[in-house]
């Protein structure tokens, strides 16, 4: 391919990121919508649109896993959910700690700490852990914002 193609076609690939704090409200908006979907929704197939084709998470407790693992488990920790006993969780962000970075022509980076909560069944909810997370997050073409890599790390229970 001439060199002339080769820089055409990388341009076509480029995307316009947001500059601040345009940037930072949309990641906040695609955080809630993730992790809304992985702990309010139960929905596989709508956790499957925001992530790229080759996502990977990395968890510091759990390891790594690629798209179709990652999918394949949330679907079935979902259906446990449902039975009236369950355990549920629910995470929620430390606002405060939320910090967005641009990655010019791909997306953004996005860190921060979040804490979870849990409760059997309907009982009460609890304060049970916190954790730090950096998520990648690609700009598509199509103007949305999918999860390509994470790494949620530094996990630790609360007292």
């Amino acid at each position: 391919m001439p060199t002339f193609a080769l820089l055409a076609a990388l341009a076509m690939t480029l995307v316009e990121v947001p500059s601040q704090p345009a940037l930072t409200e949309a990641i906040a908006g695609r955080d809630s919508a993730l992790f809304d979907v992985m702990f309010a929704q139960c929905d596989p197939s709508a956790l499957k649109g925001l992530v790229t084709d080759d996502m990977e998470f990395y968890h510091d407790k759990g390891g790594m896993m690629g798209r179709d693992a990652f999918i394949a488990d949330y679907a079935k920790n979902c259906a446990a959910k449902r039975a009236p006993d369950a355990w549920r969780s629910r995470r929620e962000l430390v606002a405060p700690t939320l910090k967005v970075y641009a990655i010019p022509g791909f997306g953004a980076v996005e860190e921060g700490t979040h804490v979870f909560y849990e409760r059997k069944g309907e009982g009460p909810e609890r304060l049970a852990g916190k954790a730090r997370f950096s998520i990648l997050w690609k700009l598509d073409t199509d103007g949305q914002w999918r999860m390509a890599r994470t790494f949620s790390i530094d996990h630790a229970a609360m007292p």
